[in-house]
């Protein structure tokens, strides 16, 4: 009886078109203050003692750094050298972006990010070149999704602060099943622009790709200092975000010299403004998860699931589902933070893979980005693009149908997702 009130309250609020964060907060104090017997010390307690956290400081960081790279030049260097690769292939520019998107995810961490950077650059590109519109914005939306799936990642960072699981871990787990959707995306790409014949550019020599690595390495090296100083032992994922924003800085202002000094100030107000929006919503549903671990909900609803015998495949099948409808009115960080104390003891003792299930997640959350009403990569691309969100949703119709089809390979082989982190002694 208190799940369906605390969640009918919920959705009640958020019905309204108030913020997510705004109705998880007034959803909590609500039931507190009128269906327990909680002191106010102790929400007060849970409030600040629910933040304190290590981790928590990843967050922040890597927002910055993906902010300095997304201004610091670094995105138009790795679009050169991504096309100097595969522009001659059929949609070789299309092709490009993709492989752009792949290398900016590898260091920036975040999705919104990763279309605004790479999309910038190459939509007004491929118009040029005589690609139609919207088969740029489909690519860009859908490869742009590839930024939480690859290394640094703020939803995997919040579903390890939730869930207790190794940061380190999920960084790396993303690898592989980020490079295996690059290529499908690809693949997709390649047949419709083969079909369409859609314009190839001229085959680089040899010698030109050596010169557009060379441009791009310095950004390519914060993958090695990532990966890097958290398997030598050199620091933890926390302090290798810290690490990313202190070297992104220095790339994009003293070596490629892309950003200013006086712009900087601008760079740290506003991923300032992003890591508060954040912590807002993480310090209310740290409150949320307080309330239903006071009432044991999650376990009662642990117990529910089990009961009704699925097994792990027909779980990880309902909570794919669950997953990809709330991604339909939620963000993704108030999935994770909402769903993943729900599902995560019943996961553990279907015997699950913290590791495998966080990853499952982060895809629910990519395919999410990508379609209404409240995928941001659509709105984020229409800006882009000057496309309307009913246009670009069909255009993203056949790279949306891939991921799906991806989801569930991620779901039914976990293979995929351990094999790296296992390689690694991080497991």
């Amino acid at each position: 009886m208190n799940a369906a009130i605390i969640f009918g309250l919920l959705i009640a609020l958020m019905l309204t078109g108030m913020p997510i964060s705004i109705s998880l907060g007034l959803t909590v104090l609500t039931f507190i203050f009128t269906m327990t017997q909680v002191p106010l010390e102790a929400v007060a307690l849970k409030l600040f003692t629910g933040i304190e956290k290590w981790e928590i400081m990843a967050i922040p960081f890597f927002i910055l750094a993906g902010s300095f790279l997304t201004h610091g030049g670094v995105a138009r260097r790795m679009i050169n050298f991504a096309t100097s690769l595969v522009g001659h292939f059929h949609g070789g520019l299309a092709l490009a972006s993709i492989l752009a998107c792949a290398m900016f995810a590898l260091v920036c961490g975040s999705s919104v990010a990763t279309v605004v950077a790479i999309g910038s650059i190459v939509l007004p590109a491929m118009v040029a070149h005589g690609y139609p519109m919207r088969f740029g914005a489909g690519v860009i939306i859908t490869a742009g999704s590839l930024g939480i799936l690859m290394l640094p990642s703020i939803p995997k960072v919040i579903y390890a602060i939730s869930t207790g699981t190794s940061i380190g871990a999920l960084f790396v787990a993303g690898l592989l099943p980020g490079s295996l959707l690059t290529f499908m995306l690809c693949g997709v790409t390649w047949y419709i622009a083969r079909k369409n014949n859609y314009p190839r550019m001229v085959k680089a020599t040899w010698l030109e790709r050596l010169k557009f690595f060379q441009q791009s390495a310095w950004g390519l090296m914060l993958v090695v200092i990532i990966v890097g100083g958290i398997y030598s032992g050199a620091f933890t994922a926390t302090e290798a975000a810290a690490m990313a924003a202190v070297y992104s800085f220095f790339v994009s202002v003293y070596v490629y010299k892309d950003l200013s000094l006086k712009d900087v100030p601008k760079v740290l107000r506003d991923s300032a403004n992003m890591s508060a929006m954040l912590l807002y919503i993480i310090t209310n549903a740290v409150l949320f998860s307080f309330v239903l671990a006071n009432e044991n909900l999650p376990h009662h609803l642990a117990e529910w699931l089990l009961s009704m015998n699925l097994g792990p495949h027909g779980f990880l099948f309902v909570v794919n589902l669950i997953l990809l409808a709330a991604g339909n009115f939620m963000d993704p960080s108030s999935i994770i933070l909402i769903m993943a104390p729900i599902f995560f003891p019943a996961a553990m003792q279907l015997g699950i893979n913290p590791v495998h299930f966080g990853i499952l997640i982060d895809v629910n959350m990519e395919v999410g980005l990508c379609h209404p009403p409240v995928g941001l990569n659509l709105y984020v691309a229409s800006g882009i693009s000057r496309l309307g969100i009913t246009e670009l949703t069909k255009a993203v119709l056949p790279w949306l149908g891939t991921m799906i089809v991806f989801l569930i390979i991620v779901t039914y082989w976990p293979w995929l997702t351990l094999v790296v982190p296992k390689a690694m002694n991080m497991m």
